[in-house]
């Protein structure tokens, strides 16, 4: 099968240089990436959000409530305005 890719230059003169440092033609080149791509992709099987972000997850130090103490201070924000109306 023949198939036809676009690449911008840069990405041209990196094939380029390497099949020619490899002593490959640029095809096999291509080849070997494609294959190595596609069996990458089939060992390992896909991973929910959850998954590929638990490394990061609890990870961040910091007050656990924010939203409360925000709250509270609106509340008293709040509750000063009124005062000085009256």
């Amino acid at each position: 099968m023949t198939v036809t890719i676009k690449l911008d230059a840069a990405l041209e003169e990196q094939l380029r240089q390497r099949a020619q440092a490899s002593g490959r033609s640029t095809s096999e080149v291509v080849r070997a990436a494609l294959l190595a791509y596609l069996s990458e992709d089939a060992e390992s099987p896909a991973r929910s959000a959850f998954e590929m972000g638990a490394d990061l997850f609890g990870r961040h130090a910091g007050a656990a409530d924010l939203a409360t103490r925000r709250r509270l201070g609106f509340v008293a924000a709040a509750a000063e305005r009124q005062a000085r109306r009256g």
